[in-house]
């Protein structure tokens, strides 16, 4: 057996789920393998890899980030040697025609729709991480994989530990044929759960309670960690908050009142690493969720005396930071911080996150494995797949921004970050550790600690490149089909089970209220159906006049013009504000608007319940930089003297069921009836009421269960219909050139790249000038800004001005066709690019980049060039103009020097 042959060239023995789905994959079946985060899923991926050898085949190892590529593809090198192992992400190539191929999931995507003739000899695919399917942005790739994959190829699918396993391998097996499902829930270094408080050291679970498996009562993934609270930990915890109640209240100066407690401030994180240093428990990654968090921790310990390496490793430590940044030039390091980085990781100190320079992330990636940096403070980005274990997890806080707002941590996201504490074949046991903030409690964190939910719901949705590259593949009928094989159909369908079921628990309740009320025939029943039919048209007026209030506000702010004194009646910035931009969308005009405590951004119509009109006018400067501080403290200064006042009361539209013909009739019928005046109407209306409102509810039900079903197929039709009406599909089906370009647009704005290319909008660009049009198409500001600059060149803002017109265009389309909005062009990115692709110095282009005065992480600067240059790459390749083709190839070039040479290097 081969089994046995790769398992006597290992330096471990296989544990027993590594061994049942090595089997598995041996006896020609494909696996889905759901593991704890260290378990040592990757050894049945490897496995695969010698299976597709000895066989003569190829096997692809696909990871869903390009430092998990790079990773995996030194790992294989090791192993197999240079010439038997390739590399594929997007922007680097090596050996791609080698036998074992290591590629990003998006690569391998991209392959499958063109067909590639890497293809033949496939015989496995290996999915790591392929959780990532549940990702909002980037989740339809891996669906996209699974479907498309000819049938006889093996795959071998390789998860965290999720609770709805069965359902994800019951999927599988529909779309995939024979998939065995081996789930493992044991880790292989147990976790020890603790809370710092102060400089104390509590075990969170007591062990003590439990009389079954003492030894490991406080591992968070065994049964035994659901039990009590360590009672040594919550008495200490009673006696701290008693004592911060009693300091608040303490004299204070002149007067009584609330004091900052000491007991209350969390340890300096110098400390925090130092105790758990004195307990032995570094190597640590401490989770903060902030970038600048990560740095100001750093920079904190820099101050300090803090030293967690000898001589000798600061000097190994130094030797590997050459290594990594000697190709960095030497003028741009000051810029990057590079000195200060370099002094905390000879200190064994270092941060890490998505705004840092990829070769410093590297830096602290690989001394961190070595153990030469012992503390890392980390953005949750490194829990997702990154092979940087430690002894310790420490979490500051529980609760995290999500993007739209703060949130508590869930069970399945402290499951991932904790999960990287306790190193296989270093340690014997990892440990947790909650730092205690005030309004945290014990009991809180045991249940996230023991509660074990991370179910995966598919974020799979067709889009334009998608449909358009499945009709060419397979025509509109077969691509439909395939769409409702998708993991997000197999669940939207599973739902329905149960909301038919209860349909029909509906039906029979609302049979014996309808019983209780005489039946259908009766005279009480249709004093019920009277009454909803009064209630149900208020209803609908209600919906009329906010309709109708809407339409006038939308009316009115599509009027504004540029210097217009209007009044904002509610909300957070109510009061006056001049009009700086207008907007004259009929669908959802934004204005960009000043208001007189200087805030600067768009209103929109749901911020006036009664038309806006204007109260008067104030002269504007001709460029308004209306994010820069002393700009808004000047026009909003000009504002208030202008001496227009707010009215004190906003006229409104007068309701429309005042003068309703229909719902007058209705009140009358309803006074009229027989039944208004029975004895008995009091408590049979109740009974009518009750069915009327388990009726709508019903109704409700009906409706979601035919929106859910073929809910995909319906969004691939109005796709279509969007795009036939556009000409990029013929209307026999066939797919036109416009359409065959859009095939192989793999951005995020796909069809207003392609409608860009098609208008020649972009015709006549310098290469910088190109690069700047096209940032604007891949950009997001991390802050919710409003354009700060129009491009700093005719040409680009004449391009930008007619991109943004086609973007306009689109979404009304959208909208029509009831489609997903594509996303509005950022131009905070347009002026640091042009000057980054002229050969302007980093430092301007960071400042260039910057919001609110800060300039942007040189990590993030890097990362967004490699975007713009992607799609440069698909523009240089798409293009019909051949000067717009070859101005895309110059800008990769310009853009391809400095950190960004390096990072792609």
């Amino acid at each position: 057996m081969e089994l046995d042959v790769f398992a006597a060239q290992l330096s471990f023995p296989l544990d027993a789920f590594q061994d049942q789905a090595c089997r598995a994959l041996e006896a020609g079946h494909g696996v889905l393998v759901c593991a704890p985060t260290g378990a040592g899923k990757t050894v049945i991926g490897e496995f695969a890899v010698h299976l597709a050898l000895v066989s003569g085949h190829k096997c692809f190892y696909t990871t869903p980030i390009k430092a998990l590529s790079n990773q995996k593809y030194a790992d294989l090198v090791d192993r197999y040697g240079k010439a038997s192992v390739g590399l594929l992400t997007g922007d680097v190539s090596i050996n791609s025609d080698a036998p074992v191929v290591v590629m990003t999931t998006e690569v391998l995507r991209n392959m499958l729709y063109a067909d590639s003739p890497t293809l033949r000899g496939l015989s496995h695919v290996v999915m790591d991480e392929v959780h990532y399917l549940a990702d909002r942005f980037r989740g339809a790739v891996w669906e996209e994989v699974i479907l498309h994959l000819p049938e006889d190829v093996r795959l071998v699918s390789l998860s965290a530990t999720v609770s709805n396993a069965e359902e994800f391998g019951a999927w599988m097996g529909t779309v995939r044929g024979d998939t065995e499902v081996i789930v493992d829930e044991v880790r292989p270094i147990p976790l020890w759960q603790h809370m710092m408080v102060g400089r104390r050291l509590f075990d969170l679970f007591d062990t003590r309670a439990n009389t079954t498996a003492p030894e490991t009562g406080r591992a968070a993934t065994e049964p035994s960690a659901r039990l009590v609270v360590d009672q040594e930990l919550v008495r200490y915890l009673k006696q701290r908050q008693a004592l911060d109640r009693y300091d608040s209240w303490q004299p204070r100066g002149r007067g009584r009142g609330p004091a900052p407690s000491s007991s209350n401030r969390p340890l300096p994180r110098p400390e925090v690493i130092a105790r758990l240093d004195d307990e032995g428990l570094l190597p640590a990654i401490t989770f903060i969720f902030s970038r600048a968090g990560c740095d100001a921790a750093v920079t904190q310990c820099l101050r300090s005396r803090l030293r967690l390496t000898t001589e000798d490793q600061a000097d190994e430590i130094a030797a590997i930071i050459d290594k990594h940044t000697g190709d960095l030039p030497k003028h741009d390091l000051s810029v990057l911080g590079y000195w200060e980085w370099r002094e905390g990781l000879e200190r064994g100190i270092a941060g890490h996150h998505a705004g840092m320079l990829p070769a410093f992330r590297h830096t602290v990636e690989e001394l961190f494995v070595k153990g030469l940096v012992r503390a890392v403070f980390a953005t949750e980005t490194l829990a997702l797949g990154i092979n940087m274990p430690a002894r310790t997890v420490v979490l500051e806080r529980l609760v995290k921004f999500n993007g739209e707002t703060h949130a508590d941590l869930t069970p399945g996201e402290y499951t991932q970050l904790t999960g990287r504490a306790g190193r296989r074949g270093i340690d014997v046991e990892g440990h947790a550790v909650v730092l205690w903030q005030p309004g945290v409690e014990a009991t809180e964190v045991a249940g996230l600690a023991s509660t074990r939910t991370f179910p995966l719901r598919s974020s799979f949705r067709p889009s334009y490149n998608m449909s358009i590259n499945l009709i060419d593949r397979m025509g509109p009928g077969e691509a439909r089909s395939l769409l409702e094989r998708s993991f997000a159909q197999f669940q939207a369908d599973r739902s329905v089970v149960g909301l038919v079921r209860s349909i029909e628990r509906d039906e029979k309740a609302l049979t014996d209220l309808r019983d209780q009320l005489g039946g259908p025939d009766s005279d009480f029943f249709e004093y019920a159906q009277l009454r909803e039919r009064v209630r149900e048209r208020e209803r609908q007026l209600e919906r009329q006049g906010r309709t109708d209030r809407r339409k006038d506000a939308v009316t009115s702010l599509t009027a504004l013009r540029r210097g217009d004194v209007i009044a904002i009646p509610t909300g957070r910035r109510s009061g006056l504000a001049v009009v700086l931009e207008t907007d004259t969308d009929p669908t959802d005009p934004r204005p960009l608007v000043l208001t007189e405590d200087k805030w600067a951004g768009r209103i929109s119509a749901a911020d006036f319940p009664a038309p806006a009109r204007a109260l008067g006018s104030m002269r504007l400067p001709r460029h308004v930089e209306h994010r820069t501080a002393r700009t808004r403290r000047d026009l909003a200064s000009a504002l208030r003297s202008t001496g227009i006042v707010a009215p004190g009361r906003y006229s409104k539209r007068k309701s429309p069921a005042a003068s309703d013909r229909e719902l007058t009739a209705l009140r009358r019928a309803l006074r009229t009836h027989p039944c208004h005046t029975d004895p008995d109407r009091d408590r049979l209306s109740r009974i009518g009421e009750k069915y009327n409102r388990l009726a709508r509810e019903t109704e409700t039900k009906r409706q979601k269960v035919a929106a859910t079903t073929n809910s995909l197929a319906r969004t691939f039709d109005r796709i279509l219909r969007l795009l036939t009406e556009r000409g990029y599909i013929a209307p026999g089906g066939a797919v036109t050139e416009h359409g065959h370009r859009l095939m192989r647009l793999y951005s995020e704005s796909d069809l207003l790249v392609a409608e860009c290319l098609r208008n020649g909008t972009w015709r006549g660009l310098a290469p910088a000038e190109l690069a700047a049009v096209v940032s604007a198409l891949v950009f997001e500001s991390r802050q919710d800004a409003s354009v700060a600059d129009r491009g700093p060149t005719a040409p680009i803002r004449h391009a930008l001005g007619e991109t943004v017109q086609l973007w306009s265009a689109l979404r009304t389309d959208e909208v029509r066709h009831k489609l997903p909005l594509t996303r509005e062009p950022d131009l905070g990115f347009v002026t640091a690019i042009h000057k980054w692709a002229g050969g302007e110095p980093l430092v301007d282009a960071l400042l260039a980049a910057g919001d609110r005065g800060q300039a942007l992480s040189a990590g993030d600067f890097v990362r967004w060039c490699r975007q713009v240059i992607d799609l440069l790459d698909q523009v240089h390749q798409t293009a019909p103009d051949a000067q717009v083709r070859s101005a895309a190839a110059k800008a990769v070039g310009a853009i391809r020097r400095g950190v960004v040479a390096v990072d792609a290097a």
